[in-house]
């Protein structure tokens, strides 16, 4: 049943779409290498950088290949985070910005070549989240029809991207304020060199290497421009902003935020790239831990017997909840990239908004379940050898990167509220007569929970206080995180439902089944007080909850190890954790 379960997970173009990263991270040459400083595995992570290079028979169309792009991230961050992380920000961010504005006449070859690796300056010391604000200006010359890039203060350097000179020669994509006789017209991305080809800075960039940081280990720094002169071709330019080489500029934006939307736009797809790769360490987790519950002894009941971890409902049972979350997680990702590749104007901003909303959800998931893996295995989790620890510290830069998590889901509520959201029809069935085993009714009442947030959120919204919008948005805004949160629950459930409802065999659609009533149960039981007050959940039905769960978790013990399977996971890479390697004990445990 374990390839059913890959089937479901990497759909039918796994082979075309999947394999190849697998393979290739699967060999010896990603293997995880103890004792290393953190400098020596950032230098490590480039030259693996150029190890995928190799590979790929189109190192600039990955860029704008999602479908594949995504995938890499799947699969890198289990070997290397650091590694990951560089190749996220070269082709999504700084090869995907170039390629996304006007290309014609501008040679990539080099980056083909990867005789220059790219790099992304937007967020500034004193300008994350509210990056439209950044400092950073680039200042139209009229006498060589160049631009002067330029740090005006402390708090405008650009932090904290990797510009240090390890790895070797680097380009960065700069945002920076487009000024033209004193005109300010936003925010706009501009091509310019930082280091030579022996890694030496060119004059006028000054960069300052951080501290180290408890994820993935790169060489994150604090980069200054002092008064660097770019040529004409710096600026990427598009239809939301052109300059001729005498200084008129003309946009078919008006307002200059827009326009910093539209030169950013491939952080959007870099929230994909993230969600990626937290369900691939996510999956890596729960597969070593798994794997561990199975093989590891401890005590059963009674004296002298020895049973498996997995026997134990205090270990299974949350393990099983993790795999029902990561089994939707992944679903609802597959379904948010195919909605991505084939959506378009209104329909993309809706894509766009449910690619954030998920990427906040997702990364905050895998913390919730690596975290569960790593106690599960003990002080053996600990270990970055064994290939859970390291990786649960390195999201947290998933957490952040590309939008800070609640200021997405912050956005996402204010335009849910606003006409961006309609909750979905109220059920005409009663709640009398139905059961917490149709899976229709769970998503019923997942919808439910979402109607009920947005109710009150717009009821505090409508009601807030007069004159004091930030007060009154203060008022509004725990319930509307509630309805982001809802809303994403429910659609995560309705992926994992609908996989259910596509699997092969009866045998695979009634594991799905029960993993779906567990994922769902555990949302419609965390909210039971509002669904019986609401008249959605009988008091009969809260008093079952417990029970229904249970049965759903027992249902699913015999099958623990095959869903794990599905997930597929680099074998030989997991092989070599220390704590797998030992003989594993006869199973006492088999699908009936």
């Amino acid at each position: 049943m374990s390839a059913d379960f890959a089937r479901t997970l990497f759909g039918p173009h796994a082979e075309q779409i999947h394999e190849p990263w697998r393979r290739l991270f699967n060999g010896t040459r990603f293997a995880f290498q103890e004792g290393l400083s953190p400098q020596e595995r950032t230098a490590l992570s480039y030259q693996r950088l150029n190890l995928i290079n190799e590979t790929v028979p189109d190192p600039v169309g990955l860029a704008t290949d999602i479908e594949s792009l995504t995938a890499m991230h799947e699969w890198a961050g289990v070997v290397d985070a650091g590694m990951a992380t560089i190749a996220s920000i070269h082709w999504n961010l700084h090869i995907g910005s170039l390629v996304d504005h006007d290309v014609k006449g501008r040679d990539l070859s080099s980056y083909a070549r990867m005789d220059r690796i790219g790099t992304f300056l937007c967020t500034e010391l004193d300008h994350g989240n509210d990056a439209a604000s950044l400092e950073t200006t680039a200042t139209f010359d009229r006498a060589t029809s160049g631009f002067v890039l330029h740090t005006p203060t402390p708090g405008a350097c650009k932090w904290m991207p990797n510009t240090s000179s390890t790895g070797g020669a680097k380009n960065a994509v700069v945002a920076a304020r487009l000024v033209v006789d004193d005109v300010d017209h936003g925010v706009f991305l501009f091509l310019a060199p930082l280091t030579d080809s022996t890694g030496l800075h060119y004059p006028g960039v000054e960069v300052r290497p951080l501290p180290q940081t408890a994820s993935a280990p790169v060489d994150h720094c604090a980069t200054y421009f002092h008064q660097v002169r770019l040529p004409f071709e710096a600026l990427l330019q598009g239809e939301h902003g052109r300059l001729s080489r005498d200084g008129r500029f003309t946009s078919s934006l008006g307002n200059p935020r827009k326009r910093f939307l539209q030169s950013v736009r491939r952080v959007h797809a870099g929230k994909l790239c993230m969600t990626a790769y937290s369900l691939g360490v996510t999956r890596h987790a729960l597969a070593v831990a798994m794997q561990h519950s199975h093989r590891r002894l401890t005590s059963g009941m009674t004296t002298g017997r020895k049973v498996s971890l997995i026997e134990h409902r205090s270990h299974h049972a949350p393990l099983l909840a993790a795999v029902a979350t990561t089994y939707a997680a992944t679903l609802l990702h597959r379904d948010v990239v195919r909605q991505w590749t084939g959506g378009a104007g209104a329909e993309q901003e809706e894509t766009e908004r449910l690619a954030a909303v998920a990427k906040a959800w997702v990364t905050w998931q895998a913390r919730a379940v690596m975290t569960e893996c790593r106690e599960r295995c003990g002080a053996q989790g600990l270990l970055l050898s064994n290939g859970i620890a390291g990786q649960l510290a390195a999201n947290e830069g998933t957490i952040t990167a590309e939008g800070d998590n609640r200021v997405i889901w912050v956005k996402a509520a204010g335009e849910m509220l606003l006409g961006g959201f309609t909750p979905a029809p109220l059920s005409e069935l009663p709640p009398t007569g139905r059961t917490l085993d149709d899976p229709a009714y769970l998503q019923d009442l997942l919808a439910d929970v979402g109607r009920i947030w947005h109710g009150r959120a717009r009821s505090r919204l409508r009601t807030g206080r007069r004159g004091d919008p930030l007060a009154r948005w203060n008022g509004t805004v725990t319930p509307a995180l509630n309805l982001v949160e809802a809303h994403v629950y429910r659609l995560a459930a309705q992926a994992l439902l609908d996989a259910a409802g596509r699997a092969s065999g009866p045998k695979t659609r009634a594991v799905l089944g029960h993993l779906h009533a567990l994922f769902a149960l555990r949302q419609v039981k965390a909210h039971s007080g509002d669904l019986l007050a609401a008249g959605r959940l009988t008091a009969d039905h809260v008093q079952q909850l417990p029970d229904v769960e249970e049965a759903a978790i027992e249902a699913l013990v015999p099958y623990s190890l095959q869903l794990t399977e599905g997930f597929a996971v680099l074998d030989g890479f997991m092989g070599e954790h220390p704590m797998l390697r030992a003989p594993a004990p006869a199973a006492e445990l088999a699908p009936a």
